[in-house]
């Protein structure tokens, strides 16, 4: 298989960036897009030219690091992570369009890597549960009812990969916050800060510089694990009786 890519090339935050072309031969229909980022990479070393930056650990759609634009899409066309997807979703001759996430809130670093902490910021204003000193208390000390053990493991799926900000027309980040806060909020554990958890979260991603949401849904379409879009109303009503008590300030 034989593509054209055009590739995002920036040097540093400060520099301007723009396409550029490369063309790549003998691409296996069987590998990963990383990996024929990785054989792009082996050639524009040995021709000395620098290699593509881009994020990537785990390679198995759990990390939530390889995120980027393909074609227009969060992660390309299929609805998994970028890791997760394969060549044979292209043809032979086709010319593929790979960017960073356009956000606002992630700034881009160098050419496909985004800075994506103030996911971090989010998490650190509220994404965490009271535990007493001591030993552990038994797995099974406080009873969960099965529906509410299954809510709270849909949305504890959320990987933080950004897609939902990067497909939203608004750069909002409200499925992420709203899957991290749905997650530990309905479970007992997390009720001690039930409502300090959603307001300071909240107040944390506007003051990141994400957009407003507007309900266009394109979140939930791009996620590559599922978190639906009723998270956003569940995390609205949490704000909304968390603003009522006037608690957790």
């Amino acid at each position: 298989m034989n593509l054209t890519l055009r590739i995002w090339r920036q040097r540093t935050p400060e520099e301007p960036g723009a396409m550029r072309t490369y063309e790549v031969k003998g691409i296996s229909e069987d590998m990963s897009f990383l990996e024929m980022l990785d054989h792009l990479n082996e050639e524009l070393i040995l021709a000395g030219d620098e290699p593509v930056a881009f994020d990537h650990d785990c390679r198995e759609g759990i990390c939530g690091a390889c995120g980027m634009v393909i074609n227009g899409a969060a992660h390309g066309p299929e609805r998994a992570t970028t890791c997760q997807l394969h060549m044979r979703h292209f043809s032979d001759g086709d010319t593929i369009d790979v960017e960073p996430w356009r956000a606002a809130a992630f700034p881009v670093v160098k050419d496909l890597v985004v800075d994506r902490s103030a996911f971090d910021r989010i998490i650190g204003a509220g994404g965490y549960v009271s535990v007493p000193t001591g030993s552990a208390p038994e797995a099974h000390a406080t009873p969960v009812p099965k529906p509410t053990a299954d809510l709270a493991f849909e949305h504890a799926e959320c990987i933080g990969c950004g897609a939902c900000v990067a497909a939203c027309p608004n750069g909002s980040a409200m499925l992420f916050t709203s899957a991290k806060v749905v997650h530990l909020n309905v479970l007992p554990q997390g009720a001690p800060e039930r409502e300090s958890r959603v307001l300071d979260m909240v107040d944390t991603m506007d003051a990141q510089g994400f957009g407003g949401c507007t309900n266009t849904g394109e979140c939930a379409t791009a996620c590559p694990k599922g978190i639906p879009l009723t998270a956003i109303g569940r995390m609205n009503r949490e704000y909304l009786r968390a603003s009522v008590k006037g608690r957790g300030r």
